[in-house]
């Protein structure tokens, strides 16, 4: 499995525009082949800060994800978005249990 964590600091101007992107983004992401989960959040400490965190059963659900037309489309709108380097961590996951609290 691989598991991607990205922070995305936004331009407080822009954060209306961006938060509709990376909406539309996450629904047809979500429907991917191979996607287990993609979920993006605001940061509860700062609202202009976007966390997505990524699940993909393999390497080429990854690399397929990449190359939709709605993630290079978000891709290319994102430098005009932000206000800061984003940050990605990429970990490669063999196995996962669930937790029980």
């Amino acid at each position: 499995m691989i598991v991607l964590h990205a922070v995305f600091p936004l331009d407080p101007d822009k954060r209306d525009e961006a938060l509709d992107l990376i909406a539309e983004l996450a629904e047809k992401s979500r429907a991917e082949p191979g996607m287990i989960e993609y979920r993006p959040t605001t940061d509860v400490d700062d609202p202009n800060v976007v966390r997505f965190f990524e699940r993909y059963e393999d390497e080429a659900a990854f690399e397929a994800h990449s190359k939709t037309d709605h993630f290079q489309a978000f891709e290319a709108a994102l430098p005009d978005l932000l206000a800061g380097e984003p940050e990605v961590t990429r970990f490669e996951i063999e196995s996962a249990d669930e937790l029980e609290l």
